[in-house]
């Protein structure tokens, strides 16, 4: 297809230009004749209106800002003049051959040329002579996509700022192995060039599983040599799902030897097409094989897990361009270094802090390999060092001292990170210098160095030097924002400066800021140390009203009762959080309780508390152990045995909901031991809510690594059981073979309150108020589930999307399943579910699913994406 638009540009391909004035080997005269009439066409480009021409054979319009920008009459006096000749096409395969990635690429479509030799087309071979746009349209199809490198930059306010022009686009040919097979005519047998050619035109058009039957139909005659041709004329055609499909089938024959070409081509288009998992895939074979992969493998791996917003694939894409290194010795391009260092501190400071040792060492191979060294790169490792808990002031100084060498100018980003180490060093004199270079500075102050200010002076004792800089900043900036109201009144509430603290918290609350929460807590820890309890408890109930409540107002308010003797207040408080799944209790809420009952001497409650401790593997406190250990003695002649792990009911429920909904079981390799893989969805509102429930559940399961700090709230998105062979059952019954099925026995477990958690963990509230829940497995385990849905009344449809099938309770069957499972949604995440209302966690997995063609629709669709591998 050929489409017109209007441009902004008028030029040529230089390309095209250099090649026709500098021949590369003698040629006829009418060939001459034809580049000297091109010559003069081209010269005349820039007199003609500017249109734009896209020359594709996707039906998708090209993105206009990859097109090549030609005067329309240009280019159709161009294609009008060269369309008979047969010698053009050689000259433009000898050229592309000669330099097959040049700045400007001859391609219409944006793309550049592909360098693996080209395979006959069997319909272009049986046609008559074919024209110029023919041979670009067939070259076309064989282009790869250009490496996008325009990473979404975080819009954190503390998230470094990059110049955009870090990570450039990078065009350079990236050298990869030759892949060599035979042309389609050079092939002796008629009846397998026809075969092959079927193959080639049908296989594309069909779905997986009917994809593999006709290739398991074809086992008596095809080869080795006969898939790799339909594979890779599969890449030529952009057909790269149903090449990666033939190469996978190959793997599974007999006659399958390992080709590097191959299996290095095609890990490099499905990189190129962002399906890392796919790529990784390939990847692994290749490692497997015992060879080490290509550089542009390598390359394009890295630049995929960049480019996905998936958690982990920053993870991975770190270790690729470790092993990039580290195993192949190979030296990475300029553009790849800049671009996996942006992304490793474009995310928040809190985050990003912990790839300081990556960030070393991608500045340490810059440093090595004599490679141009951006001013962001030293600002952006500043930037890391000032976010450590410990701060290595003496790497800070000598990465500034080799910014003054190389008489780099210190950025605004740079001075604000200076600020942060001195707040965390307490160095006045230092944050006072710095300040100084801000002031004279080009641009307005950033609100950050007003705060860190601020802090540097708490850390020495001076708050009210603090305020005093607080209303500066309302002075000079003109307002106030939420980070700095923080700052202010937890400086302010450690100094116990009461009065100034309440006031600037009822100037905060006025301000309609949000969130309140943080100062909330910095007041009622400062009530506490007082022994202003009912302060204290006043600021609790406003609290409540204004505020979502979380753990630890709960748990200094729960300190508060213990401590001033109110210990019926205090049991309620505690049943209160130990039956709302979104607060739950730790480790602290049960030892201020036990602390609680042993003091009043309620010790037949106290050893309940135990109890629960014990079940939950919590840490009881020294002093409380010795007391403890007095009245277990007066009350059990023999001491009591570790309990054994066991889940309960509840429990067993939860985790059938959950592994229904796409929670992952590992196993060793005997199948001896399993361990629990919970992941949540940052960016999901419900997840976030659900984990905290679910880490307090499975307490007692879960590694060390997977448990915070008695102190601490923040629960991470991942965490793990230990490895115990009690989770052999559920991991035989949904993971038997290292992939998710859906039991036999299902119709004896679906349960309301598996339901429910199915529901929460993954499931969906359309825009309509219909519930959607996703699940993977057989056609033959979703109709189980279906018909036990509609044997408790709950009509229902499926649609199936790739791997996933997703089942839609719509209408009113939405407010019939929500009537079943409410009694057991978290109380937190009733508005979020609740059938009817607005969807608040819509996600783009969702928004193409439609119930009215029936089910089991799109076998093809994007589930075999690698945004589903998550």
């Amino acid at each position: 297809q050929i489409r017109f638009s209007h441009g902004d540009r008028t030029w040529a391909p230089s390309f095209l230009i250099q090649a026709i004035a500098s021949p590369v080997s003698p040629s006829p005269p009418s060939l001459h004749r034809g580049i000297n009439k091109t010559e003069m066409l081209l010269s005349r480009a820039q007199e003609l209106s500017p249109f734009t021409l896209y020359l594709s054979s996707n039906p998708i319009p090209p993105s206009p800002n990859k097109a090549l920008n030609f005067p329309m009459r240009t280019a159709l006096t161009i294609l009008r003049s060269l369309a008979p000749s047969h010698c053009h096409r050689r000259l433009l395969r000898t050229l592309s051959l000669l330099n097959p990635s040049p700045p400007l690429a001859l391609s219409f479509s944006g793309r550049r040329l592909s360098p693996f030799p080209r395979l006959s087309n069997p319909a272009a071979s049986s046609a008559p002579s074919s024209t110029l746009v023919e041979q670009l349209a067939y070259e076309a199809e064989g282009a790869r996509a250009d490496e996008n490198w325009d990473f979404s930059h975080n819009s954190e306010a503390e998230s470094f700022d990059f110049d955009a022009s870090l990570a450039p686009t990078e065009l350079k040919h990236l050298n990869s192995s030759p892949l060599e097979v035979k042309e389609l005519e050079e092939l002796p047998e008629q009846w397998r060039r026809s075969k092959l050619a079927w193959l080639c035109k049908e296989l594309p058009a069909h779905k997986p599983k009917t994809l593999i039957r006709v290739l398991n139909a074809q086992r008596k005659w095809i080869t080795k040599e006969d898939a790799t041709y339909v594979a890779v004329h599969c890449m030529r055609i952009r057909e790269n799902e149903t090449g990666f499909r033939v190469y996978k089938w190959m793997m599974q024959q007999h006659w399958f030897r390992f080709d590097f070409s191959l299996a290095t081509k095609l890990a490099d288009y499905m990189g190129k097409e962002r399906k890392f998992l796919k790529c990784r895939e390939i990847f692994d074979d290749i490692i497997n094989q015992g060879q080490v992969p290509s550089e542009s493998t390598f390359h394009i791996l890295t630049v995929a897990y960049l480019s996905s917003p998936i958690q982990g694939c920053l993870e991975e894409a770190c270790s690729i361009y470790n092993r990039m290194i580290q195993l192949g010795g190979y030296k990475p391009r300029l553009s790849l270094h800049n671009s996996l260092f942006r992304a490793l501190v474009s995310k928040p400071g809190g985050s990003s802090k912990y790839y300081l040792k990556q960030a070393e060492f991608i500045f340490h191979n810059l440093a090595t390999s004599g490679l141009e060294m951006h001013k962001d790169i030293y600002g952006g490792l500043i930037w890391l060092h000032s976010y450590q808990d410990t701060i290595d002031k003496e790497r800070i100084a000598s990465l500034r001292a080799e910014m003054q060498l190389m008489e780099i100018e210190e950025s605004k980003e740079v001075l604000v990170s200076v600020l942060r180490t001195c707040s965390k060093e307490g160095d006045v004199e230092e944050a006072e210098r710095t300040w100084l270079k801000l002031l004279r500075s080009d641009g307005g102050l950033p609100s950050q160095a007003f705060v860190y200010r601020m802090e540097v002076y708490a850390k020495v004792g001076e708050p009210m030097k603090s305020l005093e800089i607080f209303r500066g900043m309302q002075e000079h900036l003109g307002s106030t924002n939420v980070v700095s109201y923080h700052k202010i009144i937890e400086v302010l509430s450690k100094a116990q400066e009461m009065e100034l603290a309440e006031s600037l918290m009822t100037e905060f609350i006025d301000s309609g800021l949000k969130p309140l929460m943080p100062s909330f807590i910095d007041l009622m820890d400062m009530y506490f140390n007082l022994g202003l309890h009912d302060k204290l408890e006043s600021t609790f109930i406003q609290c409540l009203e204004k505020c979502r409540p979380n753990r630890t107002i709960f748990n200094i308010y729960l300190d508060s009762l213990v401590r001033s003797g109110n210990l019926d207040k205090a049991e309620d408080i505690f049943n209160q959080m130990h039956g709302n799944g979104a607060i739950g209790v730790n480790t602290r809420s049960c030892n201020a309780i036990l602390s609680g009952y042993l003091s009043c001497g309620e010790y037949v409650k106290a050893e309940k508390i135990y109890d629960l401790m014990c079940q939950k593997k919590y840490d009881i406190e020294s002093p409380l152990m010795e007391k403890l250990d007095y009245v277990l003695s007066l009350s059990r002649k023999v001491v009591k045995k570790p309990l054994s792990l066991k889940l309960t009911i509840e429990q067993r429920e939860i985790l059938v909901g959950l592994l229904l909904g796409g929670l992952q079981i590992e196993s060793d390799e005997e199948r001896r031991n399993h361990a629990i893989c919970f992941e949540f969805n940052e960016n999901f509102g419900t997840h976030s809510i659900l984990k905290r429930h679910v880490h307090d559940q499975y307490h007692e399961w879960l590694t060390s690594f997977s448990k915070p700090g008695d102190r601490s709230d923040d629960i991470p998105c991942q965490f793990t059981t230990i490895s115990h062979s009690y989770f052999g059952f559920y991991a035989d019954q949904f993971w038997p073979k290292g992939r998710p099925v859906i039991p036999k026995l299902i119709h004896r477990w679906l349960s309301p309150r598996v339901l429910a958690y199915w529901y929460m963990y993954g499931g969906h509230r359309t825009s309509s108020g219909d519930i959607l829940l996703k699940l993977k497995g057989s056609q033959e385990g979703v109709e189980r589930i279906v018909k036990t849905l509609k044997a408790k009344s709950l009509n229902c449809k499926v649609e199936r999307k790739g791997r996933v099938f997703w089942i839609g309770f719509l209408g009113s069957n939405s407010t019939w399943f929500w009537k079943l499972i409410e009694p057991y949604i978290l109380d937190d995440l009733i508005d979020l579910l609740k059938a009817g209302g607005q969807s608040l966690d819509g996600t783009s997995e969702t928004q193409d699913i439609s119930f009215d063609r029936g089910s089991d629709s799109d076998e093809k669709a994007s589930d075999y994406s690698d945004d589903d591998g998550s």
